[in-house]
């Protein structure tokens, strides 16, 4: 009796708690805006998750801005040296950032981005109505709190960024370059090294990823468009599964034949069109990863007298990750980074150890000179492809 007792006053607890979860999700389903993603709480809860940190004064965030244009004008003829190409860096943006307003600025990326799912969602709204209140605020109230909670893990981590709207296919303005103070001063503390060099370090890789987005205006809108082609596919199968046309089973075919083959569950849940838009997608980022990090290594070793320790110290911080952080950045698809500064890297040394910079230089002369995701493992079939008589004719396009 005593446990039956014990056990219903657990249960009563259990549903208690549970009616007043669900009468807070209806009441935010009533006070929040109607859309699929509630901005304002994805920055709150970002800010929560990135942590306490002091506030940029004025006088120092201007004193860090001059600093970094400084460098900049000092590492542009280097990079321009090592590549055989020039950019001017003097006109690029700097701002130096704490972790909210990297949050902020990023936020409004992804904003921008979620654009097609937010129109799918209003479209069904108007079409279907939202249901239950509490169904709507707590679906909303859950994917808000994840997307705050991966931008916070991302504002605690990040250094610096060359950020571009990926939304807009033509550039309206050059891109900008952050740098996340906060973050770089607890490396620089955790190095141990002359901060000059570790600060150096980070801006180089970022002013070249300035040098593969502007002196090739293609690449944004390649990339703009690619992935627009994979959301729009992704709103389009949605729409047709609330129509009827495709049934969770064939989802769930899908997926179970995917892991057979030994795809992971993001690759199986995708139908082909799917699949090959993100390859195209991973092996872009693989090549603007792996190029950045070959030439900031060429120019680095050159200008800074502590590189190597750097890059030593930088990648044993890496592998001390606790196996929490490791299982967080397996289940976002975080871990995916890394690997393609690896691959695209591999892929980047063996072209310029065969024939040379300026011939790898003709990865950027258009789309399809773009390596492939199999001919990133494999070198020497781009370089085939490459010196094949149409590629060219055609200017290094086949």
């Amino acid at each position: 009796m005593a446990r039956r007792g014990r056990a219903f006053g657990t249960g009563l607890l259990i549903g208690a708690a549970a009616g007043a979860l669900w009468g807070a999700a209806e009441r935010y389903g009533r006070q929040a805006p109607r859309q699929l993603v509630d901005w304002p709480l994805v920055c709150h809860v970002a800010g929560r998750a990135a942590g306490a940190q002091p506030s940029l004064s004025a006088p120092e965030r201007q004193a860090r801005e001059t600093y970094y244009r400084a460098v900049l004008e000092r590492i542009e003829g280097p990079i321009a040296a090592y590549t055989r190409t020039h950019l001017p860096l003097q006109g690029t943006a700097v701002r130096v950032l704490d972790r909210r307003e990297w949050i902020q600025a990023n936020a409004a990326n992804f904003q921008e981005l979620l654009q097609p799912f937010e129109r799918f969602y209003q479209e069904r709204d108007q079409r279907e109505g939202f249901g239950s209140l509490a169904t709507a605020g707590m679906g909303r109230f859950v994917l808000s709190s994840q997307l705050g909670v991966l931008l916070g893990y991302l504002a605690r981590r990040v250094l610096g960024q060359y950020d571009i709207s990926l939304l807009a296919p033509e550039a309206p303005e050059p891109g900008k370059l952050y740098f996340v103070e906060p973050n770089i001063r607890v490396l620089e503390q955790r190095l141990a090294l002359p901060p000059d060099e570790v600060r150096t370090w980070i801006a180089l890789h970022e002013a070249i990823h300035a040098h593969e987005f502007e002196l090739y205006p293609w690449v944004r809108r390649y990339l703009h468009d690619t992935l627009q082609a994979y959301l729009h596919a992704m709103v389009e199968e949605l729409a047709q599964r609330r129509n009827g046309h495709a049934p969770l089973g064939g989802l769930v075919g899908r997926l179970v034949a995917g892991l057979r083959s030994g795809q992971n569950m993001l690759q199986a849940l995708m139908t082909p069109e799917q699949r090959a838009l993100v390859s195209r997608l991973q092996a872009l980022m693989a090549l603007l990863e792996g190029y950045s990090n070959h030439v900031m290594h060429q120019v680095g070793r050159q200008l800074l007298p502590h590189f190597a320790l750097i890059e030593a110290r930088v990648e044993q911080r890496r592998r001390q990750r606790s196996p929490a952080e490791q299982w967080f950045l397996r289940i976002t698809g975080l871990n995916m980074k890394h690997e393609q500064y690896v691959l695209g890297e591999q892929f980047v040394c063996a072209v310029v150890e065969a024939r040379g910079v300026e011939f790898l230089n003709r990865v950027w002369t258009g789309p399809t000179a773009l390596p492939t995701e199999a001919e990133l493992r494999a070198p020497h079939t781009w370089i085939t492809r490459q010196e094949a008589p149409s590629a060219t004719v055609n200017g290094g396009h086949t």
